[in-house]
């Protein structure tokens, strides 16, 4: 079975792909994951506040000593060099992860301001990263900002990064944009070699008997995964770069459902915390099954078939696909026109 995949100009054995989370902290985690079959490894983020904090840090040290006697001026720890400082045991994994298996390992950027992105992107391209993910995450709680503002941000980031690496270069996006189609088209133009839908933000609870807000970090479920599938579906034919596929993959079927929508890869986080890195290997037989029982030779003869081909009918299918969602839960729960 033929499984070979193409993603952000790489070549692929198979198109599911460990997403970034801490199953990759270690470097064992990483060999488990490629061991088990992955395609590729995204590894753990590095996130913008850590690099920042450690600059302040190491900016603090530097200035306290100062003033010092020039004699021990030799002893100094250097200024904080932005990419370097708080990076660098982030740059140690990825070069040993990178070493360690043979399967291409890609780094994951997390953070929300232009600034700074260039030179780290441009260590990790140095370290040995196969291509960069830029998960730019922020939720946009200032009421002045508008939403091409937010958008904006999101072309500046990916143009420094772009101008300063040769590796491919992937965005992971939100499904909170007034267009998501719109935005997808613009990063597509601006240089982006691929798109991962979604993210997820991770919303706060509160907890009524300490009254306080306090974090929420829930995995996945495999109903999270009909909103980037939908987009990914109408996103096809329409964007250059590749789509890769991420939220609510729990189950084989899961892994053909977003590859008969489109999706070049599918990336799975949730499902190897609960199970292990080790599941993939359950993924990938799965998928093999699959296509075997359907008569099809390899991954390319099947992905795309649920695609939304037509450019002026993709707002009438998602309206359709809406339109016989509601029919169909009549039956149930009666009539859902409010």
């Amino acid at each position: 079975m033929d499984l070979t995949t193409p993603y952000l100009g790489l070549t692929l054995r198979s198109p599911i792909v460990a997403s970034a989370s801490p199953v990759s902290v270690s470097l064992d985690g990483v060999r488990r994951v490629a061991d088990a079959g992955a395609g590729a490894v995204v590894l753990y983020s590095l996130f913008e506040e850590q690099v920042r904090a450690q600059e302040i840090a190491d900016l603090l040290i530097t200035e306290v000593h100062e003033e010092s006697f020039g004699e021990a001026r030799d002893y100094l720890p250097s200024g904080p060099t932005v990419g370097h400082a708080g990076a660098t045991p982030y740059l140690r994994h990825l070069e040993r992860a990178a070493h360690a298996v043979d399967v291409p390992v890609i780094a994951s950027l997390n953070g929300s301001t232009p600034g700074g992105w260039t030179s780290i992107a441009t260590s990790l391209e140095s370290a040995g990263a196969a291509a960069l993910e830029l998960n730019i995450y922020a939720v946009p709680g200032d009421e002045g900002l508008s939403g091409p503002d937010v958008e904006q941000r999101h072309l500046e980031i990916l143009a420094g990064v772009r101008a300063a690496v040769s590796i491919p270069v992937a965005v992971k996006l939100s499904p909170y944009f007034s267009s998501v189609a719109a935005v997808a088209s613009a990063l597509d133009a601006a240089g982006a070699d691929g798109l991962v839908l979604f993210n997820r933000f991770l919303q706060p609870d509160v907890d009524t008997e300490v009254i306080r807000v306090v974090p929420g970090v829930t995995l996945s479920s495999p109903v999270e995964a009909r909103l980037p599938r939908t987009w990914i579906a109408i996103l096809r034919d329409r964007v250059r770069g590749s789509l890769a596929a991420t939220t609510g993959v729990e189950s084989p079927e899961d892994v053909v459902a977003y590859l008969l929508a489109g999706a070049d890869v599918v990336m799975t986080a949730s499902a190897l915390l609960r199970h292990g890195p080790a599941y993939v290997e359950v993924l990938t037989r799965g998928l093999e099954s699959w296509l075997e029982r359907k008569g099809y030779g390899s991954v390319d003869q099947m992905r795309g078939l649920l695609a939304v081909r037509d450019r002026a009918t993709a707002g009438a299918a998602a309206r359709a696909g809406y339109v016989a969602a509601l029919q169909e839960a009549q039956g149930v729960y009666g009539s859902l026109a409010w």
